[in-house]
């Protein structure tokens, strides 16, 4: 925010700059990125809702299990878009809604 505040907010980090900064960086009002959406929409739309396991999502979102398990799974399992189980992570009716799709649809 402050390099985006120095170059168009004349070195105030307001509203209007933060806005834009975190536009410009793909972040969505929930404060997730373009990785937190590529590993829900592996879920819903390559497994169906899942469950599918960690090492899979991360071959398919190009990360390492342990960064999927240690970065980005704990902010989605607290907005309540993911849920962990035995057989692997599912998809629940929150991260459909928030990605505009219908849960049960094929894909």
């Amino acid at each position: 925010m402050r390099d985006f505040a120095e170059v168009i907010g004349e070195g105030k980090i307001d509203r209007k700059v933060t806005d834009y900064a975190l536009e410009q960086l793909n972040v969505d009002p929930l404060g997730l990125n373009e990785v937190d959406r590529e590993i829900l929409l592996t879920i819903v739309k390559d497994y169906r809702g899942g469950p599918v396991g960690l090492s899979t999502i991360a071959v398919k979102v190009g990360e390492t299990p342990d960064t999927i398990e240690e970065v980005f799974e704990p902010y989605l399992i607290q907005l309540g878009l993911i849920k962990r189980t035995r057989q692997g992570r599912v998809a629940t009716p929150l991260a459909y809604q928030h990605l505009g799709l219908e849960p049960g649809r094929l894909f």
